[in-house]
């Protein structure tokens, strides 16, 4: 293709992860007729932190993640947040209920399945995780949640955690049966899927942008095919940049003002995984636990039942790292290439003021698989040696951002960084991530295309899509029951 020719598109999305294929499936319910293109640096889709494996594949819902459910010093226990991502994890499951028994999506059963989830304490958290179900039960999102201080109990509900534990121990849990695993890759890949069946609508891989420059009426971007090494350009009125850890090259390189000041703060998992039958088929559930002082919130400790391509396995951790990657397959000049002059005060004020995290980092780099076996103990005292192997998992690259009063401030979640003209914008952070990707994607919508989501015609879609919204569903019960029982059914989680 000659240097001075280039493809118009209406819309541009950068990374094949859960976020473009949601966004870019929303865009093409709304807009049947726009033209849109997804380009991907790796061979396929969802190969970085969508990817099964890289990720805890928790359908977040608040409903057994301690850190969401924070305790103040005064033993006051804050319920709003959790409330708040149960609302958000109810509307992603809206729109992939709508979106089955579309062509080219496939089975739910391929990407979410029923898993219950727990919470599990032990001795001097028992306290916390009684009050912290007493205040929950009192809203219809956690009216049927159980609580034991039961072994035998809390042994059916999972065997594993009972056995060669100390008969003076004293333990405590919660269980929402209700809770799910979500294979986010299969997910995306079915989004995927389903826009290939669609006109105007195309996926690229191989596809590095080298170029982002503002013109009139949006974005011309460069891109570069890493297999052929051909150039083309591309011309969108609107650009979005979810490429997970990459997003933040990205955003500075568009150099738009709302970029500066932003830093990125990767942190990478381990997991220990287990695929031994006779070990898998004792476990049947998500229990999260609390995470030590000092640990950021991705570090909360669980044992997790995951089911991958229809297999079941047991995931226990994650066990932080650090590395300066962006990305598993990113390199190791992420980290010093992203230093600008707008944000090395705020990155230097985070290494001054989280030294507490440092430490933990540094520890949890230095542990053997016996001090990782240690903790896995901890919820499965009988755990064996021979049956758990230590696999690396995706990287999570934490938001660094200017603070008028620390200089700056590493923050947990995610934020969505928008031109003024909202033709760009970008998705950083990390947990919870995948599980509302949806509200997040509903944002950008109404953020960048504000006309648009006021128009009759997308109104009427939107309803049709998600029959309720997130404050409906955090306020009136019976709209909340009615829309979870509909979209279960759909999403063939009761059978």
């Amino acid at each position: 293709m000659a240097q001075n020719n280039y493809e118009a598109l209406d819309v541009l999305l950068v990374g094949a992860g859960i976020m473009s294929a949601t966004l870019a499936t929303l865009l093409k319910e709304l807009d049947p007729g726009i033209k849109l293109e997804i380009v991907e640096l790796q061979e396929s889709g969802a190969i970085e932190s969508s990817n099964p494996w890289n990720n805890a594949g928790t359908g977040h819902a608040g409903l057994c993640e301690l850190n969401y459910t924070p305790q103040a010093a005064d033993g006051s226990i804050d319920i709003k947040k959790a409330i708040n991502i149960n609302a958000q994890f109810e509307v992603s499951k809206q729109f992939w209920a709508y979106m089955v028994g579309k062509e080219g999506f496939g089975a739910p059963r391929n990407f979410i399945s029923p898993v219950p989830h727990m919470s599990f304490v032990r001795g001097k958290d028992i306290p916390f995780l009684k009050k912290r179900h007493e205040l929950l039960i009192q809203h219809h999102a956690f009216a049927d949640m159980k609580y034991s201080e039961d072994r035998e109990l809390i042994g059916q509900w999972a065997p594993l955690t009972m056995p060669g534990r100390p008969a003076d121990e004293q333990v405590a849990a919660t269980r929402m049966e209700s809770g799910t695993d979500v294979n986010f890759g299969a997910l995306t890949n079915q989004l995927l899927g389903y826009l290939a069946t669609q006109s105007g609508t195309n996926v690229s891989y191989f596809q590095k942008v080298t170029g982002l420059q503002r013109e009139d009426e949006g974005w011309s971007v460069d891109i570069k095919n890493t297999r052929t090494g051909e150039n083309r350009k591309v011309k969108a009125k609107f650009v979005f940049l979810g490429a997970g850890g990459g997003a933040l090259p990205l955003l500075q390189m568009s150099g738009i003002p709302e970029s500066k000041g932003f830093g990125g703060f990767p942190v990478s998992g381990q997991w220990l995984r287990c695929d031994n039958p006779e070990v898998v088929s004792q476990h049947q559930a998500k229990v999260y636990s609390q995470a030590e002082v000092g640990a950021p919130p991705m570090s909360v400790p669980h044992l997790d039942t995951r089911v991958v391509d229809g297999k079941k396995s047991l995931l226990f951790g994650p066990y932080a790292g650090f590395s300066t990657k962006f990305l598993r397959h990113g390199s190791f000049l992420d980290l010093p290439l992203s230093v600008r002059t707008s944000n090395l005060l705020p990155m230097l004020s985070v290494a001054r003021d989280n030294m507490d995290l440092t430490r933990y980092l540094v520890k949890e780099v230095m542990q053997s698989m016996d001090q990782r076996l240690e903790s896995l103990r901890k919820f499965y005292p009988q755990a064996k040696t021979e049956d758990w192997r230590l696999e690396t998992a995706g990287q999570r690259v934490q938001i660094i951002k200017k603070d008028p009063k620390k200089g700056g401030i590493l923050q947990f979640g995610t934020e969505l960084v928008s031109a003024e003209d909202g033709t760009i914008a970008a998705l950083l952070g990390a947990s919870p991530g995948a599980s509302v990707t949806v509200s997040i994607m509903l944002g950008l919508l109404e953020r960048c295309f504000p006309e648009q989501t006021r128009s009759p015609q997308w109104t009427a879609k939107l309803l049709e899509i998600f029959p309720a919204r997130e404050k409906q569903l955090e306020t009136d019960a019976a709209a909340y029951r009615e829309i979870n029982q509909l979209t279960s059914e759909r999403l063939q989680l009761n059978a």
